[in-house]
């Protein structure tokens, strides 16, 4: 952040009422094509967190403030641990784009091999149970009681996400890749119906909940893909990418060390907290490594033209791992 944004959002702290002393420091805490994480911290030792859409976005709808503010703010008295709001400015003369603040929760993310590999061994079951947890409390919302019964639609939602990612697919792209289509139709002929309608998070894993280093759940975080809609699609999600010992990875994962629940466990701890019936989890499973291949072909196209700038990426294997991932899937619906 320039001296003259963090300069107007001190400002915008000062119009707001919130408390902050002495000269403020930001620091990019999560940045790239998601939406911006900042760490502002002023001579107090008082600490927030500021998210904004990432520069320059040209998928405005992909990064709305306002929309997940408002997600948040419907979380706050929920069993969901999310973290305090201190407010929301869609005045662009501030940041140029929207932006809200929030508290700054004390915590661990894990993302990485190292970041699992380095979290304490014996705080490795409580943190997987912890996770499956918090998945459940955010299905289990009565989504009207909370106030987010008009977030959008909650029918057809595998449909709708078949029908979104491979027209994204086919934007991004130039080269021909049948795979991703033939597996489209295998997904779109054999997808399940819509058991259960609930909050879908969108992206739920390790890398997007805070825990202590006793392994207790402190907030889930990045809710800008949330939608209505089948929430076992969340549980795919997770369980696809879910990585135990001597696994190759199919995206980051800190789970391939002892001490982590194993997939199946984390299914069996999901089916007996929520009582629901998890037995066509491998669509579900084989949606997401589709998914994956969609957007995964996205970061290939944007490193391949040069979009992301010059830091070191291994474009090849980028390219090879979107067909990896969608032989995946066509693997896991047999």
């Amino acid at each position: 952040m320039r001296d003259d944004e963090l300069l107007r959002v001190t400002r915008w702290f000062s119009e707001q009422r919130i408390p902050l002393d002495g000269p403020a420091r930001a620091t990019l805490v999560a940045g790239g094509r998601s939406n911006l994480t900042y760490r502002i911290d002023d001579a107090t030792d008082r600490t927030y967190v500021l998210r904004r859409p990432p520069t320059g976005s040209a998928q405005p709808r992909a990064h709305d403030m306002e929309r997940e503010y408002s997600v948040l703010s419907r979380l706050q008295e929920s069993r969901v641990p999310v973290p305090g709001l201190f407010g929301l400015c869609t005045d662009p003369s501030v940041l140029e784009a929207p932006f809200f603040v929030m508290e700054f929760v004390e915590g661990v993310v894990l993302t990485t091999d190292d970041d699992g590999a380095a979290y304490p061994v014996t705080a490795r079951s409580v943190a997987g149970a912890g996770l499956v947890d918090s998945l459940a409390a955010i299905h289990e919302l009565d989504i009207d009681a909370v106030g987010l019964g008009r977030l959008g639609r909650r029918e057809d939602y595998l449909s709708r996400q078949l029908a979104r990612w491979r027209r994204q697919f086919h934007a991004v792209t130039d080269r021909s890749l049948p795979i991703i289509d033939e597996v489209w139709s295998r997904l779109s002929a054999t997808a399940p119906p819509q058991r259960y309608t609930g909050l879908v998070h969108g992206d739920f894993r390790f890398g997007n909940l805070l825990i202590g280093r006793d392994g207790t759940p402190r907030a889930v975080l990045d809710w800008e893909l949330c939608a209505l809609g089948d929430t076992l699609a969340d549980l795919g999600w997770l369980t696809a990418l879910w990585r135990e010992p001597g696994e190759p990875e199919v995206s980051p994962s800190p789970t391939g060390h002892p001490g982590y629940p194993t997939r199946s466990a984390v299914i069996a701890r999901y089916e007996a907290r929520t009582g629901r019936d998890v037995s066509d989890i491998g669509w579900y499973q084989a949606f997401a490594l589709w998914r994956l291949a969609c957007i995964g072909e996205g970061v290939y196209v944007r490193y391949r033209d040069g979009a992301m700038g010059a830091a070191e990426f291994d474009i090849a294997a980028q390219r090879d791992h979107v067909v990896e991932l969608a032989e995946a899937s066509a693997r896991t619906l047999t």
